[in-house]
């Protein structure tokens, strides 16, 4: 059987590509097994995508790890995650050197464990200097509050005279997001079937193309990323606009 990968359009990529990563939990219960078992197997998911979107020449890779909302989760639950947080990321900082992926994380990041913190601070300035593929991890991440203390900043910049009230434009909004610097995602993927975006990068993904599977994140491998660029490569991106002349 050929694969979606030949199909591909290279000189089309999206430059961006963002992931809600869902489904751990049911795939762990179809199985009869607890939570945790789930989210220890999507690991290989990361895995994967991370390595198959760097070697497709994608630029930036959004994976949305833990939202805040994910704080209200069973303690034991939350507990395993965080462990596995740490775990992973020891056990994978040489293959993100090896590969050049440099590691980026946005989300309320002060809010978790200190060892995670301690973890996560030390992959992200050992991978700093990588010149392949930005992984962004959305850790106890809300799109909500990203866009809460960009208008606190901008407050603060009005009230110093820094900044004047008519000067306030997307521009400025933006480059006050956690994501400065980094283009908007051309698509935004979501396992497991679910129509939400569920408070995911709400600004950025204004004119984003959405892709939604019904394949668990557990299951999700490199050729369901093909399969999904493919997809995204079929279509016509407006933002808004008439590309195609009426007759």
């Amino acid at each position: 059987m050929a694969s979606f990968r030949e199909n591909i359009d290279f000189g089309n990529l999206p430059e961006h590509i963002a992931v809600i990563m869902d489904g751990n939990g049911r795939w762990a219960n179809k199985k009869g097994a607890a939570r945790i078992f789930g989210h220890r197997n999507a690991v290989q998911s990361v895995k994967e995508i991370t390595e198959a979107a760097g070697e497709l020449g994608v630029k930036f890779l959004t994976l949305y790890a833990f939202s805040t909302e994910n704080w209200g989760r069973p303690k034991e639950e939350v507990d395993g995650l965080m462990e596995l947080l740490v775990n992973t990321l020891k056990n994978e900082i040489k293959s993100l050197l090896k590969n050049q992926v440099k590691l980026k994380i946005i989300g309320e990041v002060n809010s978790l464990p200190k060892i995670c913190q301690m973890n996560l601070l030390e992959a992200v300035e050992s991978t700093k200097n990588n010149t392949g593929l930005t992984l962004l991890l959305a850790l106890s991440y809300s799109g909500r509050m990203e866009i809460v203390k960009a208008m606190q900043k901008i407050a603060e910049q009005v009230k110093n005279g820094i900044v004047d009230p008519l000067q306030v434009n997307e521009q400025l909004i933006e480059e006050n997001l956690e994501t400065r610097g980094i283009p908007d995602p051309e698509l935004l993927i979501r396992t497991s079937g679910e129509m939400r975006i569920s408070n995911f990068l709400l600004w950025q993904i204004a004119y984003t193309e959405l892709y939604i599977t019904s394949k668990l994140w557990p299951d999700f491998r490199k050729e369901d990323l093909y399969e999904a660029i493919c997809a995204y490569q079929k279509r016509e991106r407006r933002f808004g606009k008439v590309l195609t002349p009426i007759a």
